[in-house]
């Protein structure tokens, strides 16, 4: 067994990485850049070597620097992680070349499956069923439009060394396949020095499974059932779970052994994933062979009891898989929200900036189990909360990596109660400083739809068409919101009736009359009497419902805890100036809690209306300016490409709303914007 490991890495996979390698007893090294120096997993890892700038092609992505670090620390192997170097051949050559081991499949396993064209091939020679597509790279754009003419639309371009999302896009006609191809080409060339693409048939309403595989250098390789990764916006999972809602274990069965099939084949040895196309009728199609450890792997350990990164390492170190493919359980069920720094108010748009406040929720699951003794019953509670980051309050999220802050993993007895657990664990989960999706996530998990199981990869695009809305959160009783204000003002005024040294008969008097006014768009008000009592316990009445309240919740303090009606709950209550922000189950307000008179007063003050910014291009996130694609006194018409924002890995085109004349340039190429900074001004 090895004493030293090198991670080549950041962010939550390298932390989850160092804190395996603790428990084994290893020490870890860790390689930063510039931007990363004070990052969570440079202060967790026992070693730690600067590698260079920011831009990952400059650090992350320089193979000679990480094998000089590894060398110069003494660590006799490499773990990639995901992304960036994992999947690179010639990486894991030279690793093996200099005299390291490579925690990670071997070099001509990578090679076969890690391209997605060569990959394809293999498949079809190992019998495993494959989607009728183009298996070349493509030379232009023109050719992938006859290409995707001749499959017939819709067709999915994909960059043969791509994943997570990067250099991929479904076409429907032959401008979205020539704009699709070259920003495939550029987004692959940018992420993964290779620009080939490739076309293949797009199935429609299909699920999206994978099945996760572990070899040995003896022979030896088992499936650790599926996981279900179809809730995807814009080809990134959002929500993954396992097992999958969906399929048979006659279908679960066979995707399983054809996965090992396909792995022996490559004499794979190491954790991987063999991803699936699953049609309604439960016919399935290989997609391609993820040749890493992948995001979504909590999940998996967390209903066999599996530590997949240990595996991984003593798999490296030559021992044998200590386990047969009978001998793995499928206990509860798991699922993995991905909370990602992002306004989901915004189109998704990235949010970079300081953690201001990072507060996740109480997490009662280790990083992997060491046996296959899976997680033990505790009362009615099976599994728990898990959350695997790499990031801390204080803490930066820069622009130049992606935009994870961190995974969320609960472990139920079943689906509902996976399902349960995950929409508390969101509700106590605390970010401030910047925006992330949670309310999307929070939505997601209420939608009827995702929680019957009746979902596929286009569920997002299908059910929120227009971006996600304030309007898009389903909630089950808005009213306890209003009634979780009025529990708030309630303590304030008690604070304030109990400060010292008021004047006889001037002190603070506390009436049971008040009105919650919530501010919506616009200059909107909604007024919603409530009647707020405390006799022994704190009763709220909004209109006909009572809200019987007990709680545990400090000023300045954001996630409140408790019991409203004999039901636990948890939600967050923040004070802004004289405004009190209240957040539950995705839903949130922002509401006063005002006297009848005051609250009447209210409706006759007069409503300041923002500035008028719509003769202005404004930057729609923090990121990199790379491209200004017009000049001042020339005419655009809406739809025309304006300028090109790159931000967390991801091109950013933003285009004409409307028929104009650009007037102004009040930004240069290859400066760092912030949020809503002027770029253009129009006539």
């Amino acid at each position: 067994m090895f004493t030293k490991i090198l991670i080549a890495n950041r962010g939550e996979i390298a932390c989850r990485v160092i804190q395996t390698a603790r428990k084994m007893g290893i020490a870890t090294v860790a390689v930063h850049s510039e931007a990363d120096k004070d990052a969570r997993h440079v202060e967790l890892a026992d070693e730690a070597v600067l590698l260079g700038p920011a831009p990952s092609r400059e650090s992350y992505l320089v193979a000679d620097k990480i094998i000089a670090a590894a060398k110069s620390t003494g660590a006799q192997a490499i773990h990639p992680g995901y992304g960036f170097l994992s999947e690179n051949e010639d990486f894991a050559r030279r690793v093996e070349e200099e005299g390291l081991v490579f925690i990670g499949p071997k070099h001509y396993s990578i090679a076969a499956m890690g391209d997605k064209i060569a990959s394809k091939k293999l498949a079809n020679e190992a019998k495993v069923n494959t989607i009728p597509g183009w298996n070349d790279a493509i030379e232009s754009p023109e050719r992938a439009v006859e290409i995707a003419r001749d499959i017939g639309y819709p067709v999915m371009i994909k960059a043969s060394a791509g994943g997570g999302g990067k250099g991929l896009r479904v076409a429907f006609n032959d401008k979205e396949a020539l704009d699709g191809f070259t920003s495939c080409r550029n987004e692959a060339k940018a992420s993964f020095g290779d620009d080939r693409i490739f076309i293949e048939k797009f199935v429609e309403q299909p699920r999206h499974i994978e099945i996760q595989v572990l070899g040995d250098a003896h022979g030896n390789c088992v499936y650790l059932w599926e996981r279900e990764c179809s809730i995807q916006r814009r080809h990134q999972k959002v929500i993954e779970e396992a097992p999958s809602p969906f399929i048979s274990d006659a279908t679960r069965r066979a995707m399983g052994e054809q996965a090992v099939a396909l792995a022996k084949a490559v004499r794979y040895q190491s954790a991987g994933t063999v991803e699936f196309v699953v049609g309604k009728d439960q016919s399935f199609y290989f997609l391609e062979m993820n040749t890493r450890l992948q995001v979504e792997h909590p999940v998996t350990e967390c209903i066999t009891g599996l530590d997949l990164v240990e595996q991984m390492i003593r798999v490296a170190a030559g021992e044998k898989l200590a386990f047969a493919q009978a001998d793995i359980p499928r206990r509860g069920w798991a699922i993995e929200c991905r909370i990602n720094a992002e306004d989901p108010f915004r189109n998704f748009l990235p949010s970079t900036g300081r953690l201001v406040r990072y507060q996740p929720p109480a997490a009662d699951l280790v990083q992997g189990v060491t046996t296959l003794q899976g997680a033990a019953y505790e009362g009615d509670r099976f599994g728990g909360v898990r959350v695997d980051t790499g990031v801390y309050e204080g803490g930066e999220i820069p622009m130049f990596y992606d935009s994870m802050i961190a995974k969320l993993i609960v472990h139920g007895r079943d689906r509902a109660d996976a399902i349960a657990k995950m929409r508390e664990a969101l509700n106590g989960f605390v970010i401030r400083g910047i925006s992330s999706n949670i309310p999307f996530q929070a939505a997601l998990l209420a939608h009827p739809k995702f929680a019957t199981g009746d979902f596929n990869t286009g569920f997002i695009a299908e059910h929120y068409p227009k971006g996600f809305r304030a309007e898009d959160v389903p909630h089950d009783d808005p009213d306890f919101l209003v009634a979780l204000a009025a529990a708030a003002n309630r303590r304030y005024l008690e604070r304030a009736a109990g400060i010292t040294g008021q004047l006889p008969g001037h002190g603070v008097q506390i009436g049971e009359q008040f009105v919650v006014v919530i501010r919506g768009q616009g200059g909107q008000f909604e007024h919603r009497p409530v009647r707020v009592q405390q006799n022994g316990e704190l009763v709220v009445t909004v209109g006909e419902r009572r809200y019987a309240l007990a709680k545990d919740w400090r000023f300045r303090a954001i996630r409140a805890s408790g019991r409203c009606n004999g039901e636990a709950f948890v939600a967050q209550i923040e004070r802004h100036g004289l405004w009190l922000r209240v957040a539950h189950n995705g839903r949130q307000i922002d509401a006063q809690v005002l006297a009848p008179r005051a609250a009447e007063l209210l409706r006759v003050m007069p409503f300041k209306a923002p500035a008028d910014m719509s003769k202005f291009l404004l930057s729609p996130m923090p990121g990199l300016l790379v491209n200004i694609a017009v000049q001042p006194g020339q005419p655009v018409q809406a739809g025309e490409r304006l300028a090109v924002i790159e931000a967390m890995k991801m091109e950013n085109i933003l285009t004409a709303s409307q028929d104009g004349t650009v007037s102004e340039v009040l930004a240069k190429q290859g400066e760092s914007l912030a949020v809503d900074q002027p770029i253009l001004r129009f006539a």
